[in-house]
């Protein structure tokens, strides 16, 4: 579970983040990234997109689960105030724990690469 305070749950910061950010996609996963202009305190927050098109209530919930576990040890290392929301594809419902994570580590190491320019 991520804390309170990790939790992206406005839909205006969805829809800001996946406006104004970086993007990445990989075959199981889209994410978006939004570092803030002015330098925070405030800790990063990350959101989850998974559609019906991954597929049914409990497929869909299995997936947000392991990528809630995935992200939640990148929180740490992502810059403070960053927004980050990750938007679930079809694939990722026969995806393992290990290949969100590849894709999550692959698509926020090129990201951060970009955005820390």
């Amino acid at each position: 579970m991520l804390p309170p305070a990790a939790r992206l749950t406005r839909s205006q910061d969805f829809g800001l983040v996946v406006r104004r950010g970086r993007r990445a996609g990989r075959p199981r996963l889209v994410v978006h990234v939004l570092k803030p202009d002015v330098p925070t305190l405030d800790s990063s927050k990350v959101g989850f997109v998974v559609s019906k098109a991954v597929g049914n209530s409990v497929v869909r919930h299995r997936v947000y689960r392991r990528l809630r576990h995935v992200v939640r040890p990148f929180l740490a290392e992502m810059p403070p105030g960053t927004l980050v929301v990750v938007r679930a594809l079809a694939p990722a419902a026969e995806a393992s724990s290990r290949d969100l994570a590849a894709d999550f580590s692959s698509a926020l190491r090129s990201i951060m690469g970009k955005v820390l320019r």
